[in-house]
């Protein structure tokens, strides 16, 4: 499994309008080949900022099947006139739990 974390800048003044188009793609990323689900985390210490945690059974499943498809232009659609600047992605895999 691999995690997908973008940090998600918003234009300040714009959080609760950002949230609200996140929660109306939460269809698009359920429907992706690979997905497995996705949480947004707002920072506490500076409210702008957001995390996208989307999880994939792989880095292709992101990478190709959901950035190559029509899911992905909508997504960007929804939500990309919200941001401050381009997400900063990079992709992860757990190496320990509390439960390890």
């Amino acid at each position: 499994m691999i995690t997908e974390i973008a940090q998600i800048d918003v234009k300040p003044g714009m959080e609760a309008e950002f949230e609200a188009a996140a929660a109306k793609a939460r269809p698009l990323f359920a429907r992706a080949k690979g997905s497995i689900g996705i949480e947004l985390h707002k920072s506490i210490e500076k409210p702008s900022r957001y995390r996208l945690l989307a999880k994939w059974e792989t880095l292709e499943n992101h990478t190709v099947d959901f950035r190559g498809s029509e899911d992905f232009a909508a997504w960007r659609a929804l939500v990309g006139s919200y941001f401050a600047s381009p997400p900063e992605v990079e992709h992860t895999v757990t190496v320990l739990t509390s439960s390890s």
